[in-house]
């Protein structure tokens, strides 16, 4: 009984993290720094612009675009998808990093938008010289520990969005093949 108070203790309102679990993690990582997974997403043309993403065992994730992009609004498009990709990876990082401070967590919310310029329609439309994709993303943390002071959570998140995997993948080169 004491070990499931402990948790839900350490996590305040938000659903419990096995602190032995993410201590395991921690270790492991320390002792092969060097380990590299490969993850797998197969994505399936389903019609106009929905596509089925097959991800491990769950169900399929849909992407879809909205109206005025021709698609049926029936879920989110690739850049939103992307977008919550790196909210949820930095809000993982967040509560993962609080747990192991053993702070307190009673609020973790985060908001983000992306400004990006559509006018090249997929490489159909207009593809004068200009940045495709986000050129600027804005992340705003909304985050309550008890007892923590807001210079501690503002430095948690710079440690946060310095390792976060998915906040990398936007901020540096990554190599990229496409192929048949």
């Amino acid at each position: 009984m004491t070990a499931v108070v402990q948790k839900t203790v350490l996590t305040g309102c938000l659903a419990p993290i096995d602190k032995n679990g993410l201590e395991q993690l921690i270790a492991s990582g320390k002792a092969n720094p060097k380990v590299v997974k490969t993850l797998k997403c197969k994505t399936v043309a389903e019609g106009k612009f929905r596509h089925a993403n097959y991800i491990r065992n769950l169900p399929p994730y849909i992407v879809d675009e909205p109206p005025g992009l021709l698609g049926d609004d029936t879920a989110p498009n690739p850049s939103e998808a992307s977008l919550a990709a790196l909210g949820s990876c930095l809000a993982v990082g967040l509560h993962a990093n609080a747990v192991h401070r053993g702070w307190i967590v009673n609020k973790l919310e985060l908001e983000l938008e992306g400004d990006l310029n559509i006018t090249a329609v997929w490489g159909t439309g207009d593809t004068s010289d200009k940045p495709v994709g986000f050129t600027d993303v804005r992340v705003k943390v909304d985050m309550a520990c008890e007892g923590v002071s807001q210079d501690e959570i503002n430095a948690l998140v710079d440690h946060v969005k310095k390792w976060s995997p998915v906040a990398n993948t936007f901020t540096r080169p990554v190599n990229l093949e496409v192929g048949i």
